[in-house]
């Protein structure tokens, strides 16, 4: 199953529910705009290097079409379309004023020199400049890609529509970025455990984790919930993984981290794989890498009493039946890691006004958003006794078919 196909399995499964006729489910899982550009540039070699850049707006029913930007050697139209519709979902579920959109560039950016992955990115921009812009279509970070790349794009951009930062968010601070958004993701997830532990009468004090995914996004959960008490007893990256049952020290795992680019070779834990990580028997288990490392095998050797999704995508459907038979109650990514985009909305925000909020401000706004959002979603959940992702999708649908009809289709 590939992702878009993944993506419309979980949205059928709540639009059953709200009784969807067929044209009416149509247009709300048909992307509005799909765009495929060949990237042309020099490399420092002297020769070409040719890539594909894609950008896929899915629905702006709600608002401008919002969604991040990925480098990396697995981006193809398809995935793009897939998380484009997640992050339609994704604003709808937190219920900020965006659409969904998503896209990037298919290249290894690890090999990449600084001046070539800059090339890159104001050639893409170059390409996709007149479908973006601040009331169009916002691109963010994503996996790949930074707050540098969002630098490049925004001031590429210029070049064509004058002085407009709202173009993008995830920016550097100093060049109208907002305080707190790169840990904002992490954050989120942070807050989706503490809250889904207490719904279930327990608290982050003494609860043990498990992070698949160091980079922004598992790192900073990890930072968050060790800060609250949590014990971190394993955490893993692309290149394998480190347990430790007493716990580890995050602090100093991401020092070791931010030197050597890996989590092996970390003193204060033994190595293991990548899958010992994932079937470590915890409170939390944190998919925070890439998609689809659930399939059903997986799931059903899952260990970890909950699932808190901080990566895109993570369950494929049959693994998400395999948790629902086995009882292990899942945080799904479009609730759970929204807290990017919220901060990233809160960024659109500030760069309209010509106005910067501070950090307690933001975290503030951040919480409110994600509580609110999370105890609705399991409510609704509780209520009809539905997964949380499913109730998620029922939510989200019932949002954005609503923009559409009281708009006009």
């Amino acid at each position: 199953m590939q992702a878009f196909e993944a993506a419309n399995h979980y949205f059928d499964q709540a639009a059953r529910l709200l009784d969807l006729s067929d044209n009416i489910r149509t247009l709300l899982i048909t992307p509005d705009r799909e765009v495929r550009v060949e990237v042309v540039i020099e490399m420092d070699s002297g020769r070409l290097g040719n890539f594909l850049g894609y950008r896929v707006q899915h629905d702006n029913s709600r608002g401008p079409f919002k969604g991040g930007l990925r480098y990396h050697p697995a981006v193809d139209d398809d995935e793009a379309r897939g998380l484009a519709s997640l992050m339609t979902w994704k604003t709808a579920v937190v219920d900020v004023p965006f659409g969904g959109a998503k896209g990037g560039v298919n290249c290894d950016p690890t090999i990449l020199s600084k001046g070539e992955l800059e090339r890159l990115t104001r050639r893409f921009t170059q390409k996709i400049h007149d479908v973006i812009g601040p009331v169009k279509d916002i691109p963010a970070p994503d996996m790949g890609t930074d707050a540098q790349v969002m630098a490049w794009i925004m001031n590429e951009y210029s070049k064509y529509s004058g002085f407009n930062p709202a173009v993008v968010t995830g920016k550097p601070v100093e060049l109208h970025g907002s305080i707190g958004r790169e840990s904002a993701t992490g954050f989120g997830v942070a807050l989706a455990v503490r809250e889904m532990l207490g719904r279930t009468k327990r608290t982050v004090g003494g609860s043990t984790v498990a992070v698949q995914g160091f980079g922004n996004v598992g790192s900073h959960a990890a930072r968050f919930l060790a800060k609250d008490g949590a014990r971190i007893v394993a955490v893993a990256d692309a290149h394998g993984g480190i347990q430790n049952p007493d716990g580890i020290d995050v602090e100093a795992l991401a020092s070791h981290v931010a030197s050597t680019r890996k989590v092996g070779g970390f003193e204060g834990a033994r190595p293991c794989s990548n899958e010992d990580v994932l079937l470590s028997d915890v409170d939390v288990l944190i998919p925070a890498a890439l998609g689809g490392v659930f399939d059903k095998a997986t799931a059903e050797a899952v260990r970890a009493r909950m699932i808190v999704e901080g990566a895109n995508g993570p369950t494929w459907p049959e693994a998400d039946d395999v948790f629902n038979a086995r009882g292990i109650p899942v945080v799904p990514d479009i609730l759970a890691n929204a807290g990017g985009v919220i901060v990233s909305y809160f960024e659109w925000v500030q760069n309209l006004q010509n106005f910067r909020w501070p950090l307690e401000q933001v975290r503030r706004e951040q919480e409110q958003k994600m509580v609110d959002a999370f105890h609705d979603i399991f409510d609704i959940s509780e209520r009809m006794k539905l997964p949380m992702r499913t109730a998620a999708f029922y939510r989200a649908i019932a949002r954005v078919g609503r923009a559409h009809a009281l708009a006009g289709i």
